[in-house]
């Protein structure tokens, strides 16, 4: 019995420790120095929340930089429904998918170089992927510079001030937020008459 009472007492020691104080201890250490991103990293413009540098978002508008494809939900980039295609290279319908998103491109895209970026036709592992590589973002500037009707050289000099760096010099790959630069072009050279994002 005695056994008993030391584990008994062992666990509400240990829940009380690391399932109470700890989170609080770590939440509240964070909100106070890193309140944007213990916030959420939200992205206020005009008064309201347009959405958060980590969550990536469809733009359908050919005015804006495309994301890559998401699988989260139903129709795709549901933050509440984080997830995968879970299909693997011998998938029909990932062949099936990567096909027809590759015609759809380049249909869209038409004055773009000839190979699609592999990212913009495959899902991320989560499906919420907020960025592009550099690359895959290079690859729409003809379609985006036509339809707002500026030179090319502009928004490739956007897509360049918004490319993010490895962090700390050696994780990751460069990468661009297509939320942030969207929103950018947008201060720029004004919305796109008419048409949702």
């Amino acid at each position: 019995m005695q056994e008993i009472m030391v584990a008994v007492r062992m666990t509400l020691v240990s829940l009380v420790l690391t399932g109470i104080a700890y989170p609080l201890l770590i939440t509240g250490v964070a909100g106070s120095l890193f309140p944007h991103q213990a916030g959420g990293s939200l992205i206020p413009r005009d008064g309201r929340v347009v959405g958060s540098e980590l969550i990536g978002q469809r733009f359908e508008n050919p005015a804006y930089f495309h994301p890559r494809p998401s699988a989260a939900g139903a129709e795709g980039y549901d933050a509440a429904a984080s997830s995968g295609s879970n299909l693997g290279p011998t998938s029909k319908a990932l062949r099936d998918r990567v096909a027809s998103e590759i015609a759809r491109l380049k249909a869209a895209n038409p004055r773009a170089p000839e190979g699609v970026p592999a990212e913009l036709v495959t899902a991320s592992g989560s499906g919420l992927d907020p960025h592009l590589s550099p690359e895959a973002a290079l690859w729409q500037v003809p379609r985006i510079a036509e339809q707002r009707q500026v030179a090319a050289a502009e928004v490739e000099a956007m897509v360049a001030q918004h490319v993010e760096l490895r962090t700390w010099g050696f994780l990751g790959e460069p990468r661009v937020n297509l939320l942030l630069l969207n929103l950018d072009l947008d201060k720029r050279f004004g919305p796109p008459g008419g048409a949702r994002r």
